[in-house]
């Protein structure tokens, strides 16, 4: 077929070689997005979600097993009451100036809020002496955290290193192997 017989049999048809282009690319695309959405998604829930089933085929539990699994998630204990010998000191937020080095090298001064606690276990030996030693522990926190700069406190890295640090002075100020862990609630830095 040469040219000119595909041109005057696309006449003929009404269509035209750009229109059929778009249209092709148009079909293609919600294929594509589709594809993506069952992938994303999964074949049940797509069923489940255009009115055809497929929640309860595809072994979706039903209200009264939904119902138990809600009440049971309610009813699990936190993190810390699974084990009773942990506990949680909270210390009152601590707010210090840190340093920080402004585009042209200039140094300036940032505020750093933070919130944390401290994880323990109960029953070491040296459990009892964490209360009193909440004091000594804040100010040699305070202590550590003024000679900080912005950039060690980048990255989850940054964080990492300043729980490490926190941990490492709450054992030599409390005297014991008694603190397991530093949680920081919220650290700001304006």
């Amino acid at each position: 077929m040469t040219d000119v017989n595909a041109k005057t049999i696309g006449k003929q048809s009404g269509a035209r070689p750009g229109r059929l282009r778009l249209i092709l690319l148009v079909l293609l695309s919600v294929l594509a997005l589709g594809g993506g959405l069952v992938a994303a998604v999964g074949p049940a829930r797509i069923m489940e979600l255009a009115g055809l089933g497929g929640g309860d085929e595809a072994g979706a539990p039903d209200d009264a097993e939904a119902e138990k699994v809600d009440a049971a998630s309610k009813d699990a204990p936190s993190p810390l009451a699974t084990d009773p010998s942990r506990m949680a000191m909270p210390f009152e937020e601590i707010i210090v100036n840190i340093t920080a080095t402004t585009a042209s090298g200039r140094q300036t001064s940032r505020f750093l809020k933070l919130d944390l606690a401290l994880i323990y276990d109960q029953a070491a030996s040296d459990a009892a002496r964490l209360q009193e030693r909440q004091v000594y522990m804040r100010d040699s926190f305070q202590d550590y955290l003024r000679t900080l700069d912005e950039r060690d406190l980048r990255g989850s890295l940054g964080l990492a290193d300043l729980k490490s640090e926190l941990l490492r002075r709450a054992r030599a100020v409390s005297g014991g192997e008694a603190p397991r862990e530093i949680l920081v609630s919220d650290m700001i830095i304006q």
